[in-house]
């Protein structure tokens, strides 16, 4: 790669902006890093991150399945707040009923009470990471370090319009095409057909 004058994007330093103020909510780390899961949609993590839009940021919400890692949920939007959260969830391809857990940081846009009166309708409980404690959300810090090195960093998008769509295209590669080492080197869609096959054989 010296040779040829290359060099990758994972190497290449980012930066890292400051969190916004956490809100001091009692609900408890529930997950506790317990980041396997063997079911589908049992425990869902959310992150945000920001984007460059022209000369101003926006921002993007993902909903990860942590059986699979698959992104189940996406939003972007210039407002980092509960809209963009449920937002998210309306992408959502799967019945909401079927979610059992969702698992943030302590950022106010997760917790508040738009996304507590979803979360009370669709009957999913809630976990919160410790406060500064960032291995809590380690699977979506994980997505979203992917993310930034393979979607964002670089990247000035002209238009909301263009990083809907660009967004769109990325998710769809990213489940169904990108493979994962954590999957042992399947995408998302087929570690959770691969999955569902051994179920049925049992």
């Amino acid at each position: 790669m010296k040779d040829q004058g290359l060099v990758s994007k994972y190497t290449v330093a980012q930066f890292k902006p400051k969190k916004t103020t956490v809100n001091e909510s009692d609900v408890g780390n529930v997950l506790n890093r317990s980041f396997t899961q063997d079911q589908p949609l049992k425990v869902v993590v959310s992150d945000l991150t920001y984007v460059r839009v022209r000369q101003k940021r926006h921002y993007i919400c993902v909903l990860v399945d942590r059986h699979n890692r698959e992104i189940i949920g996406h939003s972007a939007g210039p407002n980092k707040d509960a809209k963009l959260v449920q937002r998210a969830f309306a992408t959502v391809p799967y019945n909401l009923n079927h979610l059992e857990l969702f698992h943030t940081d302590r950022g106010s846009e997760f917790k508040n009470q738009l996304i507590d009166e979803a979360l009370i309708t669709f009957g999913i409980d809630r976990s919160l990471s410790h406060k500064d404690t960032p291995y809590d959300n380690a699977v979506a810090e994980a997505t979203f370090k992917t993310i930034k090195t393979e979607f964002v960093n670089g990247t000035v998008f002209s238009s909301q319009e263009e990083l809907d769509l660009e967004l769109f295209d990325y998710v769809n590669w990213f489940n169904n095409i990108r493979i994962h080492q954590s999957l042992d080197y399947l995408t998302p869609r087929e570690y959770k057909l691969q999955h569902q096959l051994e179920l049925t054989a049992i």
